[in-house]
């Protein structure tokens, strides 16, 4: 398919879509529409692990349903972020899926529990392999505020819930969708159902996907990010009597990506790349790496659901399994400091999870209600990294000839943690109020350790022998976890009318405190083990219809509190007094005069209390017949309290992050400490809309149009030192289907404007010579992906 011809396309797509809204304001006015039966479809959730309409559900939720990843042509789990604004679900290296949620931010690699916690059928399951493959999807929840009560695992930030299609046993259904781009990307994806009788019935679905995900080309090797994914799923129902019902899946996944890290920046002399063109912008796309960036995902998953109705109550049983390995391969070098030299690292994650609830519930009516259950969980598998590193003796090491220590670290580090957990609670009506509240009373058990060898053939040249080190990765007296937490909350909600429900709500959650893995030996303390993180959430919202519910609205008000939120500072440079490379000594530090006056970087955790608070609201509307409107909108203000003393890069020693120069540290102790705002990179005002215009004619189609924006304002990142710009990104469709449903051809563009901005921004990578500290001029961010024009065909039966 030419480009000329996809372009073409989408001119029309953008000329058809403007030209066809006005039209839409002249259709029959609201008012008028009440007198119309009621046309939206009820949107039922499973928030409060029962089912009940989005209205009814006495928290702030956004559901996406299968219909509205198809019409947005949503194929990328974390594009989920545009219909939920405050919701930022990122992976800025190809392997580290993260979810940031009012404002609440999250490393995946900080060793603790997320912020968000993911579900896949209702089994927790981890972000990297969840977000990998999207197909054949029934419903996705976005939860917002702290969760500790209904679900197995507490989150103080939210949990995103992900159900799959379940087979029918009543007719034969499925789909086929094939989608094709101008970027080099596809995806192919389908699913039936097959049922043998009315108590046994099969769905069978698959995905093939390929793309160049963050569309860069490194100019060291002439390569291109890229990855591939395959994954199957077969879901067998069972209905052995009126009572019984059980749904049997497993899900096989391989993915395989290469994603380049994008540099921008003039290249200093003797870093960067060797020949040609040297200064790049975020337009050119390039990487200047020497190593590889290859992350590969082999999965299994199992997931069996029972629900037995046992008259007076329902007995649900859930059993899963999830078996991935992560093969990481990547450079440590990404901005090419040192050409011709990479530095990698590799990485083998095997991820062993076996999941365990059962919940005892009354039946959602009558004045009163009740719930008990149990859940199991226990995380296995020994991790295994690989890393190269080097210690140079001259400020240039790009000059040939320059002698350096090669040092290879292997470090081993097994997961051995169980979590048992136990929750009961209540329910009341009476006059128009509904009080419910519970606690979960969680066991904790687990043992963090790690083994650290790193070993050297040596330097002649400057009289260093071969060497093997040996030594312990966590602290003895950390490695033991065992905590014993209690969470939950309390909702009041109150019926005003059939069509309108106001809520109060408070909730409560619990984080076990983080251990830095293979922290520098002998460095303080607070630098190598976090404290325990609680927060608790007050809330307070309205919910409604009128116009015949042809409009819906939900609108929310929050405050949170946390004592002690654990986040991550990645690349902070530490000082040790009198030390060797990686060891700090006892004594007097005295940053004005050591010699180096670094001794390396390192990725801490640390400790903050926060305030978060903020509004959301979302208006969802069908003005006529052939026109709908979803508008979401969120403002939330997430901050660290004043006395929030942070680690920090502050190498001038103002007290503000930066990284202008060399590095150095400010104050008396190992690190820089500096007065940190914001908990995460997220503007406060997040915004997204959705449309679609229906074209009435005569015949058996309907054309249509849709279009989809999301707007981010611009944000100062405070640990960057860097200004991210704001942001509008519009998706345009227009296309033809049958009146009938069962088929439709869509062509778009994505990002119409072609806004490329920086999403995610690294400052400037340097390595650590004797002579002081090399840098290649370059900076690492990741950034949008440019316009992209394609085509999409369904077909339903």
């Amino acid at each position: 398919m030419s480009r000329n011809f996809m372009t073409f396309l989408s001119s029309g797509v953008a000329i058809a879509a403007l030209a066809s809204i006005a039209p839409a304001y002249a259709q029959d006015d609201v008012v008028q529409a009440a007198a119309d039966e009621p046309v939206y479809d009820e949107i039922v959730v499973t928030a409060t692990r029962d089912s009940r309409s989005l209205q009814d559900v006495p928290m702030s939720v956004n559901a996406v349903t299968s219909e509205q990843l198809a019409k947005l042509n949503i194929l990328d789990t974390k594009d989920i972020s545009r219909l939920a604004p405050g919701l930022e679900l990122t992976n800025t290296t190809g392997r580290n899926n993260t979810t940031t949620l009012r404002g609440i931010g999250f490393d995946a690699d900080q060793g603790t529990d997320p912020t968000v916690q993911i579900y896949f059928n209702e089994a927790p399951a981890d972000a990297q392999t969840v977000f990998t493959a999207m197909y054949d999807i029934g419903q996705i929840e976005v939860l917002r505020g702290p969760q500790g009560l209904l679900r197995g695992l507490s989150s103080p930030g939210g949990s995103i819930t992900i159900t799959t299609l379940r087979p029918k046993f009543d007719e034969v259904e499925g789909y086929m969708q094939g989608t094709v781009t101008d970027r080099h990307a596809y995806n192919v994806q389908g699913g039936v159902t097959l049922p043998f009788n009315e108590k046994v019935s099969l769905r069978v679905a698959a995905l093939v996907d390929g793309n160049r995900n963050n569309q860069v080309r490194n100019i060291t090797n002439g390569d291109y990010s890229r990855g591939t994914t395959q994954s199957g799923r077969v879901t067998l129902g069972l209905r052995p009597t009126e009572d019984i019902t059980a749904y049997l899946s497993y899900q096989y996944l391989q993915s395989d990506v290469r994603q380049y890290s994008q540099v921008v920046g003039a290249a200093n002399d003797f870093g960067g790349i060797p020949t040609g063109p040297r200064d790049f912008g975020i337009r050119d796309r390039v990487a200047v790496s020497d190593g590889v960036n290859r992350f590969q995902n082999i999965s299994h998953i199992v997931n069996l659901n029972v629900d037995w109705d046992l008259g007076f109550a329902d007995l649900t049983g859930l059993a899963a399994y999830q078996s991935s390995t992560l093969d990481q391969q990547r450079d440590s070098d990404p901005a090419n400091s040192i050409p011709g030299l990479a530095l990698p690292q590799h990485t083998i994650s095997p991820y062993r999870v076996p999941t365990f609830e059962l919940r005892l519930a009354s039946k959602n009516d009558g004045m009163f209600g009740w719930g008990v259950g149990a859940f199991y969980q226990k995380l296995g598998g020994t991790s295994r990294v690989t890393q190269d590193t080097a210690l140079f003796f001259a400020e240039a090491p790009a000059i040939p000839g320059v002698t350096y220590l090669p040092i290879t670290s292997y470090i081993t580090a097994p997961t051995n943690q169980e979590t048992i957990s136990f929750n009961a609670n209540g329910r009341v009506r009476a006059g128009g109020f509904t009080l419910e509240g519970g606690l979960r009373y969680t066991i904790m058990n687990g043992v963090r350790e790690a083994d650290i060898v790193s070993t050297s053939p040596g330097a002649p040249g400057a009289l260093i022998d071969p060497f093997t080190v040996t030594e312990a990765g966590v602290p003895a007296q950390l490695r033991d976890l065992k905590e014993r937490p209690l969470t939950g909350g309390a909702t009041l909600s109150y019926e005003f009318s059939p069509t309108l429900t106001g809520y109060v709500a408070y909730g409560h959650s619990f984080r076990a405190g983080a251990v830095g893995y293979a922290a520098p030996v002998g460095i303080s303390p607070d630098l190598v083990a976090t404290q325990n993180e609680k927060t608790d959430n007050f809330e307070a919202g309205l919910k409604g219809s009128f116009f015949d519910r042809r409009v819906n609205f939900a609108v929310s008000a929050f405050y949170q509190t946390f004592d002690g939120f654990v986040s991550r500072f990645t690349g902070i440079y530490y000082n040790c007094p009198n030390s060797e490379p990686g060891v700090c000594a006892p004594g007097t530090i005295d940053n004005g005069a050591d010699i180096p006056s670094t001794d390396g970087s390192f990725d801490f955790n640390y400790n903050g209390d926060a305030t978060v608070k903020g509004i959301e609201a979302s208006i969802d509307a069908r003005p006529t017949d052939f026109w709908d409107l979803s508008i979401n909108m969120s403002y939330v203000k997430a901050r660290y309290k004043d006395n929030a003393r942070l680690p920090c890069n502050d190498f001038d020693g103002d007290g503000r992050p930066d990284t202008d120069g060399s590095a150095a540290i400010s104050g008396t102790g190992n690190v820089s400490f500096c007065r940190l705002t914001r908990m995460s990179d997220t503007p406060d005002f997040n915004l997204s809309a959705t449309t679609e215009l229906r074209i009435p004619v005569e015949g058996s189609v309907e054309p249509f149009v849709r279009g989809l924006l999301t707007y981010r304002p611009g944000v100062y990142s405070q640990q960057r030192n860097f200004n991210y710009r704001s942001r509008t990104l519009i998706d345009l469709f227009a296309g033809v289907r049958g009146n009938d449903g069962q088929w439709e051809l869509t062509g778009f563009v994505k990002n119409v404007l072609n806004q490329q901005r920086i999403s995610d921004f690294q400052n400037i990578p340097q390595v650590g010579t004797f002579a002081g500290p090399v840098q290649s001029g370059y900076s690492v961010i990741s950034s949008t992906v440019p316009r992209e024009f394609g085509l999409v065909g369904t077909f339903r039966w």
